[in-house]
């Protein structure tokens, strides 16, 4: 089976200054909101679902994208103040992945 990517490319934000404090903060309550959707739209919680299960989708990604653009803002974070190759550690992560055999 042939190994699927998907390309994501997003972009700095500006007029901010964040920290990689910050940022993994940051992080942290975007992924917050991706759980408490997916617990709150899934029934998870005991509520009635009233949406659709494309209309549930469409709540996830939003949520998904936005813990992905907080991610990216915490490379651009690592590239500007403490100078980590991030393209280095995207090889390397690739290979991690081979060695563990989630990939070919």
């Amino acid at each position: 089976m042939e190994t699927k990517y998907k390309a994501i490319s997003l972009p700095r934000l500006n007029n901010l200054k964040p920290s990689l404090e910050s940022t993994a903060l940051k992080l942290m309550e975007e992924a917050g909101e991706l759980a408490q959707v997916i617990g709150k739209f899934r029934g998870l919680n005991g509520e009635n679902i009233t949406m659709s299960n494309k209309d549930v989708a469409e709540k996830i990604s939003e949520e998904l994208l936005d813990v992905a653009q907080v991610a990216v803002s915490m490379m651009f974070v690592l590239e500007d103040q403490y100078d980590i190759n991030i393209d280095e550690k995207l090889k390397e992560h690739i290979e991690k992945l081979k060695k563990k055999g989630y990939i070919k």
